[in-house]
């Protein structure tokens, strides 16, 4: 997300994270101040939850990272570069410990995912997009069934081009023994890189 606007009216669907790339690089590159996001109600308790704010980082400081975490009250740091299992764990360390954080794997058909056991115990989620030009945001799909090889029982977001045409595929992947968590999606939802389609996004909550 970028502009406060779209920020507030995606806010209205109640996804579950909302996220906001720190990476300069990127053409959605948020610099602003996130406004404050709707809240959901839960149950019939009538407690509610704000919807969890998602810094993106790509090979980051670790000053950098609690700089922005703190200062716009991130509930989750999600990892998009080359970061080490020290790094991980310097950064848990140093984190609130109710800050989640998501490790990003960039897969393609080659992937070994004997990577993943060293970051098992150093985050809490693990995040699979597809390997391409750009940490993320290529808009493209990896071959789902490379997942099925995935030998962990660590919840993942499953990321990497996901849009309209692909959610019937989407449904029968949540039908399998996966620990899907989460369904990441970003570019096939943009009007431009940070503006996110409204109405595609009612398509989709819509369809679940």
């Amino acid at each position: 997300m970028k502009y406060p606007e779209n920020i507030l009216e995606v806010g209205t669907l109640l996804p579950d994270y909302m996220g906001f790339i720190f990476w300069e690089k990127s053409a959605r590159y948020f610099d602003g101040i996130i406004p404050e996001l709707p809240t959901r109600e839960l149950g019939s308790n009538w407690r509610s939850k704000s919807i969890k704010k998602v810094g993106v980082f790509v090979n980051e400081t670790l000053a950098g990272i609690l700089e922005k975490t703190q200062k716009h009250d991130l509930q989750a740091v999600q990892l998009h570069g080359n970061e080490s299992v020290k790094f991980c764990i310097d950064l848990k360390n140093k984190m609130d410990d109710s800050i989640e954080i998501i490790k990003v794997f960039s897969v393609n058909d080659d992937f070994d995912f004997n990577d993943l056991k060293p970051f098992e115990t150093v985050c809490d989620y693990f995040l699979f997009d597809t390997k391409g030009k750009l940490p993320g945001g290529n808009g493209t799909t990896f071959d789902w069934k490379v997942l099925e090889k995935y030998p962990s029982t660590k919840p993942f977001f499953l990321s990497g081009g996901i849009g309209i045409e692909e959610l019937e595929n989407v449904k029968q992947v949540l039908k399998t023994s996966l620990p899907i968590y989460a369904i990441d999606v970003n570019s096939k939802f943009e009007i431009e890189p940070g503006l996110k389609n409204i109405e595609l996004l009612k398509l989709m909550v819509e369809s679940f």
